[in-house]
């Protein structure tokens, strides 16, 4: 059986993870081994940060909709509970950006909500 050299793919292997590295600080951008550790670590805080991000853009749109809200003399809760009730389905995203962008709308939304 012949033997296998595996310069060629140790050297992919290295490079893949120079590329990743890039931009790195010091010896993490240079050196392999301390390299591949932050490379490692950089790619679980990315996928985790992944998931952090819906749970923060959630909680922005309900702290917007709830000062919204207030400013319309209801609470956050009561407010979305009016939503339910009376059929109203939209998400919190699009009620943070009217609230933002559109305070008549919003303001017609918790007479909707109130009646309900």
């Amino acid at each position: 059986m012949a033997r296998i050299k595996r310069a060629v793919n140790a050297h992919k292997k290295r490079r893949k993870v120079l590329k990743l590295a890039k931009g790195f600080f010091g010896a993490k951008s240079k050196q392999y081994h301390a390299a591949n550790e932050q490379v490692m670590r950089s790619l679980r805080y990315a996928y985790v940060g992944r998931k952090l991000r819906k749970r923060d853009f959630r909680r922005l749109w309900i702290v917007r909709i709830n000062a919204a809200a207030r400013i319309n003399g209801v609470s956050y809760s009561v407010f979305m509970n009016g939503l339910k009730r009376a059929g109203v389905e939209v998400n919190r995203k699009m009620l943070a950006d009217i609230a933002v962008n559109d305070m008549p709308a919003f303001a017609k939304l918790v007479e909707i909500s109130k009646g309900a």
